[in-house]
């Protein structure tokens, strides 16, 4: 079996759909960090809150399967 099935347009693509996935997750992270009334990152990593954490986890988590779902199509 060789590396036909690796072909130049899909290894490209496959980049360029993850480098908007990540985008839309940060730019997600970020509406979610302006809703909030305090600083997540300060809640976050200064504070520790644990129950913050799983809360933005869970965001992530949804946000990563809408993106996917919508790459994939």
């Amino acid at each position: 079996m060789g590396f036909e099935w690796l072909k130049t347009g899909a290894v490209l693509g496959s980049i360029l759909y993850a480098l908007i996935g990540v985008v839309v997750f940060w730019l997600s992270f970020l509406v979610l960090d302006k809703l909030t009334p305090y600083n997540l990152w300060e809640e976050l990593v200064e504070k520790q809150n644990v129950a913050l954490g799983v809360v933005v986890a869970a965001m992530g988590l949804g946000i990563s399967i809408i993106v996917a779902a919508a790459i994939h199509g």
